[in-house]
């Protein structure tokens, strides 16, 4: 469209414009939207909570969940929020979109919800109770990976019926993304990272150094991990060769996502930006914890 940080997509002859959303876990009503990673403007949640988790289905429309509360909240631009209410008083930590439905398991449970409009969810569940922490779609496929340490691993088609499926190793699993034909699962604390193509057989990977890799992302044939107070970061075009990279500050960065020919990776009080994972500039951001970050 000739501007700088609009990404707009088809989709069914409409034109949608993406943009990222970001979502904090202060307690309180904080949300912030920018159109290219770099300008952030402050926005407001429907209800004062510890938000935890914001997805986007690639067409304008948003979804946030929180911790252990009922409390969820739709958007169709990223501005306007309107609350919503989930099955239980959970953890609702993660959450994903894939093929028209939202999922969400819940951490330290077997509770786990979904919704088809992002506007009223029912209550499915889990293999197990677990620490389930990241959750990402592809290949047609629903992946969610537990924190524990735990080697536990789901799998869905439809976001309502999971089957148990196991990592290769015991680990803090804290991030998953998918991307390249992969899924990609990282761990707090740890050297260790796992690549599956259906989130059943998973291999060991190795990165540059242990440490707190608590987000990773996909894009531009690149894939990004992010260590959460720490410089380091590493990059890989295969998730199985990886490079150290260094991040602008030792800052708790809590999650980072792609769109619009960035990288954007944010945390407390902080943001960044990458073209490509390797080079990053700090940018200014409404000062708060900012847990997760969407792009959509």
């Amino acid at each position: 469209m000739g501007i700088l940080g609009i990404y707009a997509s088809q989709i069914s002859g409409h034109l949608y414009v993406g943009q990222f959303v970001a979502i904090s876990n202060t307690l309180g009503t904080a949300a912030a939207t920018s159109p290219d990673g770099i300008t952030w403007t402050s926005r407001t949640l429907p209800a004062t909570a510890e938000w935890l988790s914001v997805s986007a289905s690639g067409s304008n429309f948003y979804i946030a969940t929180a911790d252990s509360s009922t409390s969820a909240a739709s958007s169709t631009d990223g501005i306007t929020w309107t609350a919503r209410t989930l099955p239980s008083a959970s953890r609702w930590y993660s959450s994903a979109f894939g093929n028209g439905t939202y999922v969400s398991p819940a951490f330290n449970s077997a509770n786990a919800a979904y919704s088809t409009n992002g506007t009223s969810w029912t209550a499915t569940s889990m293999p197990s109770s677990a620490r389930w922490r990241a959750t990402a779609y592809g290949a047609s496929t629903f992946v969610s990976v537990a924190a524990g340490p735990s080697d536990k691993a789901a799998t869905s088609s439809d976001g309502i019926t999971w089957t148990a499926r196991t990592l290769t190793a015991s680990q803090a699993w804290t991030a998953l993304s998918f991307g390249g034909g992969l899924f990609l699962a990282t761990a707090d604390g740890s050297a260790t990272a796992n690549s599956s193509s259906d989130g059943i057989t998973w291999t060991a990977r190795t990165l540059p150094s242990s440490n707190s890799w608590l987000s990773n992302a996909y894009g531009n044939g690149t894939y990004v991990v992010i260590a959460n107070g720490s410089t380091a970061a590493a990059t890989s075009s295969d998730a199985v060769t990886w490079t150290a990279r260094t991040t602008t500050s030792a800052s708790d960065w809590w999650a980072v996502t792609y769109g619009n020919g960035l990288f954007v990776s944010i945390g407390n009080t902080v943001a960044q930006t990458s073209p490509n994972g390797v080079t990053w500039t700090a940018r200014t951001i409404p000062s708060t914890l900012w847990w997760d970050i969407a792009f959509g």
